[in-house]
């Protein structure tokens, strides 16, 4: 099968290898039907991050259908159309119980990788894979889009929103303008905020912020952007604050918008080698976030608002291209091209 490789910072290539094999009784293969890039592949592919050379490529969100199945799995068959979350939730341990299966406790290898293939080996199934109605061909394009982004990026904006517990009548500023940035805004909008202040630089993403429900755009950065959001809200700040970049700036400055007493709920990677905490101490902040709960999400009521049609955040896929165009994919959003790349995978 085609598999992508990283080859190097600034290089990711197709590579032929073996077909991935049941190796547990709570696994699954899935045939991928479509994936993507995310922002955080983009760490190790601009240089940020260190990974080792011809290494398995880090793509973890994908929709297929299921080819193969463990001894242990009854909820899911051969043929069946699933989304796969990144997180490998176990759904019984207490993390899993409160709805924080990013931080499942029953293993420690939680998370996808490699992908960027045409078969995926998908572990601990039984509870965390979400079956999606019908087959991939009785969906639009567009469809198929959103149902990708509830692998990962449309639950992680949503968990920002949640652990920065965003209600009804709030103001919520959101830190960053890429895939994850646009799903909060959708996310706010869902919980209700009143106002959501999205900063971004960029046109193309600004249109986009808008028409998912922002009210106001923000495109300066660093001190300028805190005054501009500070003059937005009458110098009281913001309601919580959505952080989806993970750099020390964009947490800097989440901490600079947001008023005493709320919550900055971070779901960018971090990169934030320091980090003050006696700022967020002497305001009675709250900083929360992590990994999302995606197939908590998604079975709760995220796969049910796409299929519904009430959010369509596959829009944030602007490109598209064959597996065999993998680079491409990545070039797309590094040179941003591309708010997201789509990777057709049959």
């Amino acid at each position: 099968m085609k598999t992508t490789v990283f080859v190097k910072a600034g290089k990711v290539d197709i590579k032929d290898v073996e077909k991935p094999k049941i190796q547990a009784d709570d696994d699954a293969i899935i045939r991928v039907v479509r994936a993507c890039v995310c922002g955080s592949d983009l760490w190790a592919y601009g240089g940020q991050d260190q990974k080792e050379a011809n290494s398995e490529n880090t793509g973890h969100e994908a929709i297929g259908i299921v080819e193969e199945v463990g001894s242990a799995i009854t909820t899911v068959k051969p043929g069946d159309f699933v989304i796969a979350p990144f997180t490998h939730g176990c759904g019984h341990c207490a993390a899993c119980l409160a709805g924080y299966e990013g931080g499942c406790q029953s293993h420690t290898d939680n998370f996808s990788s490699g992908f960027q293939a045409e078969y995926a080996r998908y572990q601990h199934a039984q509870w965390a894979l979400v079956k999606v109605p019908g087959k991939p061909e009785d969906y639009t394009e567009g469809m198929l889009k959103s149902l990708l982004t509830l692998a990962d990026v449309m639950a992680t904006g949503y968990h920002a929103a949640r652990v920065a517990h965003v209600k009804a009548g709030d103001t919520v500023v959101v830190v960053g303008d890429g895939a994850v940035g646009l799903c909060g805004v959708i996310a706010a909008k869902m919980r209700g905020a009143k106002r959501i202040i999205a900063m971004s630089r960029h046109e193309d993403r600004q249109k986009l912020a808008k028409e998912f429900g922002a009210t106001d755009i923000v495109a300066e950065r660093g001190d300028e952007a805190v005054q501009k959001v500070m003059d937005l809200t009458n110098g009281d700040g913001a309601d919580a604050v959505l952080e989806c970049v993970g750099t020390e700036l964009s947490t800097d400055t989440a901490m600079k918008v947001i008023r005493p007493g709320a919550t900055v709920g971070r779901v960018g990677l971090p990169h934030t080698p320091k980090t003050d905490i006696s700022a967020p101490f002497m305001r009675n902040l709250v900083l929360a976030g992590g990994p999302a709960s995606v197939t908590t999400y998604d079975k709760g009521f995220l796969l049910d608002a796409v299929l519904k049609g009430d959010i369509n955040p596959g829009k944030v896929f602007t490109k598209s291209f064959p597996l065999d165009q993998v680079d491409d994919a990545y070039q797309a959003m590094k040179n941003r091209e591309a708010i997201k790349s789509m990777l057709v995978v049959d």
